[in-house]
């Protein structure tokens, strides 16, 4: 089988993911097309890297909310708006949060099987355009209700599932707040060492001017004290309704974990969860032979990658099996591993990782995560990739872990060696 490689990873800044309204300010890149953000990075890639986009065999990109303006395959139309030669082809996949990875371990696997030699992934989401769009009276899962699945799997709100994990596995606000605080230290030390600037490229309005050139999220004066003081956010979504029976996000979580009745103790807020953001990402994977011929130099290879399941109901418990299945293929142990990056969905996600392996905190999330940064959904797996990638050169380690939580209780893992 064929080698995969990674030939270069750019991303956007993340933009704030809120519309302007009531005379109130928008996000820094609200007010573009999706598919104009996404051609900004595929533009980009293509820039850097001297790319005959007609030798493209594909484009696959990766968004979860596939409605609007961010519907209609926005991988071709993307492409086609980036200028890309009428023959790279392109398509769109959604697996939720872990879209961004999955879009570049079909990538990699295009070409390790031979059939493709030169394949770009990546993805976007615009999270101000999909929450401007959502109906505020309809709970996000009652249109998708199927209730012969609903009986075989409960599955609940995602801050709801975050909160049960935590007193599950006795998981405390304070540790929780602790892993936010130091989200926000690392992703501010990065940013003041420049350590992003390989990757990011600014995002142009229309006419040429610039519309965001650095990260929008982040909040570095942030302290503990001020994290103590925020009010946790999703008791409120436990009790809401999501059936005409008067079900609630709550009880569909009970149904399995009975014990959480008369339990439930609400740990997560605006500070300990990830950041709602614009952003989009792109990587240029080819074969070995194709980089040789268009004088392309590799940067990582992808030694595997690997999908798991876990129980929808907790729905952010996969990631934890997904590396052990990622370290068995690859033939590793987590002591080879220099970088891990787990996407910072909650902040117990990220705990609870780094709990179940016995990790060295000092090799995870090196660099900030997404309370600190942002989470555009689409795009996180493929921005944390290239982030890892950074990461390896600027440390000289040689492998990195990459995975994330998912909707529907998955977690897509890759693993990429530093060339």
């Amino acid at each position: 089988m064929a080698d995969a490689y990674i030939i270069d990873a750019v991303r956007t800044p993340r933009g704030i993911g809120k519309v302007a309204r009531n005379g109130k300010k928008g996000g820094a890149l609200a007010h573009l097309h999706p598919q104009h953000l996404s051609a900004t990075v595929l533009k980009a890639i293509a820039a850097r890297n001297a790319l005959d986009t007609a030798k493209v065999d594909d484009v696959i990109w990766a968004t979860s909310t596939q409605v609007g303006k961010q519907g209609t395959d926005i991988g071709r139309m993307a492409a086609l708006d980036a200028g890309y030669d009428v023959r790279a082809s392109g398509m769109t996949l959604d697996r939720f949060c872990g879209s961004g990875i999955t879009s570049v371990s079909l990538a990699a696997s295009q070409i390790m099987s031979g059939m493709e030699d030169c394949v770009i992934a990546g993805g976007c989401e615009m999270m101000s355009y999909t929450t401007s769009i959502a109906d505020p009276k309809v709970p996000p899962m009652l249109d998708a209700q199927n209730l012969s699945l609903r009986a075989k799997h409960p599955q609940t709100q995602q801050g709801v599932a975050a909160d049960a994990i935590a007193k599950l596995d006795r998981i405390e606000r304070d540790v929780l707040d602790d892993l936010a605080l130091t989200s926000q230290h690392r992703a501010a030390t990065a940013i003041k060492e420049g350590r992003f600037d390989g990757s990011l490229v600014p995002v142009h309005n229309e006419d040429g001017s610039v519309a965001l050139d650095r990260e929008e999220f982040p909040r570095p004066q942030t302290t503990k004290d001020g994290l103590g003081q925020l009010k946790t956010v999703f008791s409120m979504w436990k009790d809401i309704p999501v059936d005409e029976q008067g079900t609630t996000y709550g009880q569909l979580v009970e149904q399995r974990y009975p014990e959480l009745k008369g339990a439930w103790q609400h740990v997560h807020h605006a500070g300990n969860s990830s950041g709602v953001v614009d952003g989009a990402a792109a990587l240029l994977l080819t074969s070995k032979e194709f980089a040789d011929d268009n004088g392309l130099k590799p940067r990582a290879r992808i030694v595997t990658a690997v999908n798991m399941g876990d129980d929808p109901t907790l729905m952010l418990n996969a990631p934890v099996p997904a590396a052990r299945k990622a370290l068995a293929r690859a033939g590793l142990t987590k002591d080879d591993i220099d970088v891990w990056e787990i996407n910072e969905a909650f902040a117990v996600v990220a705990e609870k990782f780094i709990r179940d392996l016995d990790l060295d905190r000092a090799k995870v999330n090196i660099n900030g995560g997404a309370i600190a940064l942002g989470h555009p959904i689409g795009a996180t797996g493929s921005i944390l990739i290239g982030t890892a990638l950074d990461e390896l050169e600027r440390s000289g380690g040689r492998y990195a872990l990459v995975t994330m939580c998912a909707a529907g209780g998955m977690a897509p893992a890759i693993i990429i060696e530093r060339v």
